[in-house]
């Protein structure tokens, strides 16, 4: 599986999700005190996606990638990545349910990418310029140009197939 599609989520329940987040970037650390304090309708845990428990209980799952865009794992496997990670979360919160299935529509979905390209921009504005954010769908932030997106060329082999 590539770390960037979701999986599983059509096929099982949601009984308990996993937030991995970024523990170094101060926006995370916020929206993760934020999540700690909501009202839940389903129990979300919340663990820094660098360390030893994150490697531990989710060895498949490739750390930096973990570190570039949040990434949310339900109880019974289900991978979301991105904007499709946070309307889960939301899914999860008493207060914001209602928003998530709002967010869930082709519509909702724009705006949804759009916060995350939002967060992603202010967290490049955190390295003050030192480098770019990127995402596993090609899409990428450099401080001084800002979004830019790459084509996978796959001359290197690295593209998946079928």
């Amino acid at each position: 599986m590539s770390a960037a599609q979701d999986r599983g989520a059509t096929v099982a329940p949601v009984h308990g999700l996993t937030v991995l987040y970024d523990a170094e970037c101060a926006l995370c650390r916020h929206v993760r005190d934020w999540l700690a304090r909501q009202p839940k309708l389903v129990p979300v845990r919340l663990v820094a996606a660098a360390s030893a428990e994150a490697r531990e209980r989710f060895p498949g799952l490739d750390t930096a990638d973990l570190l570039d865009e949040v990434t949310v794992v339900g109880d019974a496997g289900q991978v979301y990545r991105g904007a499709r990670a946070w309307i889960v979360v939301l899914w999860a919160l008493r207060e914001h349910r209602a928003l998530a299935h709002k967010l869930s529509t082709p519509a909702g979905m724009r705006l949804a990418r759009g916060a995350v390209l939002a967060a992603a921009k202010y967290r490049g504005r955190q390295w003050g310029g030192k480098g770019t954010y990127r995402r596993a769908d090609g899409w990428w932030y450099d401080p001084v140009r800002g979004w830019v997106h790459t084509s996978q060329t796959c001359s290197d082999g690295s593209c998946p197939t079928g």
